[in-house]
């Protein structure tokens, strides 16, 4: 048998991949898809000049850049705290990667790697730019008052999805390998 190959029962003694496959082919699509939004929205629509761009009755393109971490929480416009923060992203990219090696569920490696990909979709942004690439708002009106969620990214779709796939792993699943 290859690498990444296993025997399983189910399978009639054919190979099967590995989860871990799995996990990193859902870093890479999610740090794709992340990064090609972002370069569109930056280059070719160029929302910085014509923002905001309506697509739905609730939801409208913006450009906010983000020197935080999620949800704008911990700005700062410094190199030192933008380098703290890569050094701080980077050590959380290797743990959860050590996990995603360590893990035996589909659901949990998966997670784990759209997590990753959507981690590293935001260090290549802070790293390029010294923020984060925000751009979709979702918003209603309601008697006249118009509520808006937090400005995101398919980055951070990619980490919230991970996170509750994780939770529902932890909770309705068979029991994980515990993180690093």
């Amino acid at each position: 048998m290859g690498p990444g190959l296993r025997r399983d029962d189910a399978s009639n003694g054919k190979p099967m991949t590995s989860p871990v496959r799995a996990g990193v082919l859902a870093a890479v699509i999610t740090l794709i898809a992340d990064q090609a939004s972002k370069l569109w929205l930056l280059h070719v629509l160029d929302i910085a000049h014509h923002a905001p761009v309506t697509v739905t009755p609730f939801l409208d393109l913006v450009l906010a850049w983000n020197p935080g971490i999620s949800f704008g929480w911990f700005q700062s416009e410094t190199p030192a705290a933008q380098i703290l923060l890569m050094v701080i992203k980077a050590a959380a990219v290797i743990a959860l990667a050590i996990w995603m090696a360590r893990s035996r569920t589909w659901l949990a490696t998966v997670s784990l790697g759209l997590i990753i990909g959507g981690a590293i979709g935001n260090g290549i942004d802070r790293f390029a730019y010294g923020a984060v690439v925000d751009f979709a708002l979702f918003h209603v009106e309601i008697a006249g008052k118009t509520f808006n969620w937090y400005i995101f990214n398919l980055a951070d779709v990619a980490i919230v999805a991970g996170v509750a796939a994780l939770l529902y792993d932890s909770v309705m699943g068979t029991p994980a390998v515990k993180a690093p």
